[in-house]
């Protein structure tokens, strides 16, 4: 395993009934030291808020990072963004969390609803200061997390769900406390939490939201290595090269494409076989070889995972589209996604002339290229990539 704790992130924003775009934006970023979220709640709905939640998130997230301190971002923003010049309030309420070390959280926040934290399944409330910078009270709390804490922002269209409905003056954040408290599952990736908190609002909303409604979740949790091998190498004399790094290499393994398949079941003296189901009638079956926890076909099977992976991103589904499949880009996307935090890529660069046909689609193109472009959105998801050509 690879590292200490991780943290796992994941989001879901509903837009507004009516609305085009959401006016909440959410951003992950870090680096090595520290690792950022941040929910920015624009005014109102639409395009206006959108980009000034947009700009709110991003100014927060690339200071933070930085290492600037709460005063100078809470400055640039008052500085950078109008208020209402009817209501004379800010454009954008704001969370920001900062996580360094994997362990000490700082918590910053201006008028969003308070953030919840789970431990051991239970909420925890936290102590918090209160003071004025520039004319914006802000609220701060900082606390030591442990492995299995999960910390949930939410926008205030969770409070409002069920809004003169099942809930007169809406459901807010002591029903949803409870509710992910009944849901609570330690193994729960973030997105997962996220979007069963996200479900049950747009329910309460009848399906029609009636607010931007937005979780982001943070979680610490323990590494999970996964590792991927694809492709023969360059040149024969490189298989056994590649073949004992990924099989020298903890956790689990995902091995696809049809001769890196017969390649492994060689050097591990398995039999390869073919799977005879199609889950999926757009996708090669997989194969089963001891020794592998995945065996699955190549190019056209990453091309979906790398489809899906974009759609995980956007930060609008529900349920995804590989939820509850059982063909091989489902599962690797199942992997890859929400339970890998360490992610290791062998490639072998070796052409297959079947990609080259010009009458394919260019999602089949150089198996390398879809690993890199995969490897781009693992990274975007907070994922620890490598990746290694043979």
């Amino acid at each position: 395993m690879s590292g200490g704790t991780y943290i796992d992130t994941g989001y879901v924003s509903l837009i507004k009934y009516g609305e085009q775009l959401c006016g909440d934006r959410v951003i992950f970023a870090g680096n090595e030291d520290t690792r950022i979220g941040v929910l920015a709640d624009g005014l109102g709905s639409g395009v206006k808020a959108n980009i000034l939640a947009t700009l709110t998130a991003q100014i927060l997230a690339t200071m933070s990072v930085g290492g600037m301190s709460v005063e100078d971002c809470v400055n640039t923003i008052v500085r950078t963004l109008p208020e209402c010049s009817v209501r004379k309030i800010a454009y954008s309420t704001f969370t920001l969390i900062k996580i360094r070390d994997q362990k000490h959280v700082e918590l910053i926040r201006f008028d969003n609803p308070h953030t919840i934290v789970l431990r051991g399944g239970r909420a925890i409330e936290l102590e918090h200061q209160d003071r004025m910078i520039d004319g914006k009270k802000i609220y701060e709390s900082r606390f030591e997390a442990e492995v299995g804490d999960v910390l949930v922002v939410i926008s205030d269209g969770v409070n409002f769900a069920g809004l003169g409905g099942a809930y007169p003056f809406g459901w807010g954040r002591e029903n949803a406390v409870k509710y992910l408290e009944d849901h609570y599952d330690p193994e729960m990736p973030a997105q997962r939490i996220a979007s069963t908190l996200a479900e049950e609002c747009y329910n309460l909303y009848g399906g029609k939201p009636g607010d931007d409604t937005t979780i982001a979740v943070m979680r610490l949790a323990q590494p999970y290595t996964v590792n991927l091998m694809i492709g023969p190498p360059s040149s024969a004399t490189l298989d056994d090269d590649m073949l004992e790094a990924f099989f020298s290499q903890p956790g689990k393994r995902i091995v696809c494409g049809g001769s890196t398949n017969q390649l492994a079941a060689r050097y591990l003296g398995n039999e390869l076989t073919a799977s005879l189901d199609y889950f999926d009638s757009d996708l090669p079956p997989m194969y089963s070889l001891e020794g592998v926890d995945l065996s699955t076909e190549g190019a056209i099977t990453i091309s979906r995972v790398l489809d899906y992976a974009g759609e995980y991103l956007s930060g609008t589904q529900l349920h995804p589209r590989w939820e509850g499949k059982r063909d091989g880009a489902a599962r690797i996307a199942r992997l890859l996604f929400e339970n890998a935090t360490d992610i290791h890529f062998f490639v072998g660069c070796a052409m297959n002339p079947a990609h080259q046909n010009p009458n394919l689609s260019l999602a089949f193109g150089a198996k390398f290229q879809l690993i890199e472009k995969l490897a781009k959105r693992l990274e975007e998801m907070g994922k620890r990539v490598t990746v290694r050509f043979f």
